[in-house]
């Protein structure tokens, strides 16, 4: 079955409520990306917050609209924070997702992220390599980097969708958005957004605000999808090279919510 396209209607929906709501996410994430992920967040109109504190996690989590947990820098400490805030926002009925980085290519992580699905994620956005490695079908990428396409991992996605009962987000060229019954493919975005550091687990941020909005889900997370690879083709336009395309991709997306 072919995916379906997200509809401008879909799309003007969503950016409409970023604005109106404003979710507060709760973004346990790796080190790299915390000022380019609160960044991204502000300029859509969520509010961002890095609580990370094993102590003070799941109180957050209880506060927060919706949890991310990105294992980039993973240890040992902060997975007991990370556990303790999953619990917290189950408990609480707080939508949580799932960036598994790296998956399958180093054991502590893998075998961490395994362990999580049980705990039931409203989502699960990875690279293509990461969401194969995650549904058992492959051994990962080259660290943090996929050698999978996204529509090879598609069945994948689609497989691991229905086993939990969850969302599944696998970017690439085409980012694919399953239930594992129905898909939504969201075209555009440009190879220079992967010169930046972080625009992934960025994408996982929005994605987990996106999941604090009222109505369809699945439609909600396809937009933010589309919000970010919008905002990467305005500011590749605009930009010169690396150094010019952040400032010209925060101003992209803030027009995206603003209009």
């Amino acid at each position: 079955m072919q995916p379906d396209l997200l509809t401008s209607a879909q799309l003007a929906h969503t950016s409409h409520l970023f604005r109106t709501h404003s979710p507060l996410v709760h973004c346990i994430t790796n080190d790299v990306v915390q000022t380019f992920t609160a960044n991204v967040l502000l300029a859509l109109g969520a509010s961002p917050a890095m609580v990370i504190d094993a102590e003070e996690t799941p109180q957050f989590a209880a506060i927060a609209d919706a949890l991310l947990i990105n294992v980039g820098t993973l240890t040992q400490e902060r997975a007991g924070a990370m556990r303790a805030a999953i619990e917290s926002a189950n408990a609480n009925h707080k939508p949580w997702v799932l960036d598994p980085v790296a998956v399958g290519a180093l054991t502590l992580r893998t075998e961490f992220c395994h362990q999580l699905l049980a705990l039931r994620p409203a989502v699960i956005r990875g690279n293509a390599s990461e969401i194969m490695a995650l549904a058992g079908m492959s051994q990962g990428g080259r660290g943090v980097d996929t050698t999978d396409s996204a529509s090879a991992a598609l069945p994948a996605a689609q497989a691991l969708a229905r086993q939990i009962s969850t969302l599944v987000v696998v970017t690439g060229e085409v980012d694919y958005v399953t239930d594992g019954h129905r898909t939504v493919a969201v075209e555009g975005g440009d190879p220079l957004m992967t010169r930046v550091v972080g625009t992934g687990c960025a994408l996982s941020a929005v994605v987990t605000a996106s999941c604090a909005l009222p109505g369809d889900r699945l439609d909600n997370v396809a937009a933010a999808c589309a919000m970010m690879k919008r905002a990467g083709q305005t500011a590749t336009r605009k930009s010169e090279g690396p150094g010019s395309f952040v400032a010209a991709f925060l101003d992209a997306l803030y027009q995206e919510v603003k209009a």
